[in-house]
């Protein structure tokens, strides 16, 4: 049986969370607490010079704010591609030496990408556990709307979707929009990345202001900023 195969009936302990800060993650995150799991700690991987997380662009004050939202701390690695596989290695030893022996990955059904994390885990003595795996990708996104996530498109392909989603809340039109533009309804081939500001496993919602939009590398990020206590009052 394959850590992604267990049934979450096995799964009453501590965890660590592979965590983008987008849908993915915090549906697998929701997944593992329905199973029983006790999160101790999520683990973001950042760019070189630590200020932005390496798979979203995100600033880490969102994440920290994540964090704080769902009441678990967060570890952050800075890192280049090429020191990449290193430093994610040490970060989840430094997981399973606090007793998490089991990390959470939002993995849906890329295989290649499956035995990576799983390789990952285990070379730290933990195992991967993998809520989403082999579900539809289209119920998976209606799943996180039923259960009133709110995801903001936070990166989108150039040529595949329009930069003017960056910013707004995935919702039913636009999932319509990415049925109609042909592009996977999850993003599972890069068309798209979100940042979940609101949950239900957030203890409040995240508020954010909405940036500048810029391209890097044939990708349009949009650059969000935590809100201030000024600003929210």
């Amino acid at each position: 049986m394959t850590s992604s195969e267990s049934t979450p009936s096995a799964r009453s302990v501590p965890v660590y969370c592979s965590w983008s800060g987008g849908k993915d993650s915090a549906l697998a995150l929701h997944h593992a607490l329905a199973g029983g799991a006790k999160p101790g700690l999520l683990v973001t991987m950042l760019t070189e010079s630590g200020e932005r997380s390496r798979s979203h662009g995100l600033r880490r004050e969102l994440l920290e704010a994540q964090g704080a939202a769902l009441g678990v701390p967060i570890a952050f690695a800075a890192t280049t591609w090429h020191g990449y596989e290193e430093a994610l290695r040490a970060e989840l030893a430094g997981a399973a030496q606090q007793g998490l022996g089991t990390g959470i990955f939002g993995d849906i059904d890329t295989e290649a990408h499956r035995e990576w994390v799983e390789a990952m885990a285990a070379s730290v003595g933990t195992e991967a556990w993998l809520p989403l795996w082999q579900r539809s990708r289209e119920g998976l996104m209606r799943e996180l709307l039923d259960l009133g996530f709110r995801a903001v498109v936070v990166a989108v392909r150039d040529g595949l979707l329009p930069p003017s989603l960056l910013g707004e809340v995935v919702d039913e039109e636009m999932l319509g929009r990415f049925a109609a533009a042909d592009v996977d309804l999850a993003g599972e081939n890069g068309e798209f990345h979100t940042f979940v500001v609101d949950g239900p496993i957030f203890s409040h919602p995240v508020e954010v202001d909405v940036g500048e939009r810029s391209l890097r590398d044939g990708v349009w990020f949009v650059d969000l900023a935590a809100k201030t206590a000024a600003a929210r009052r």
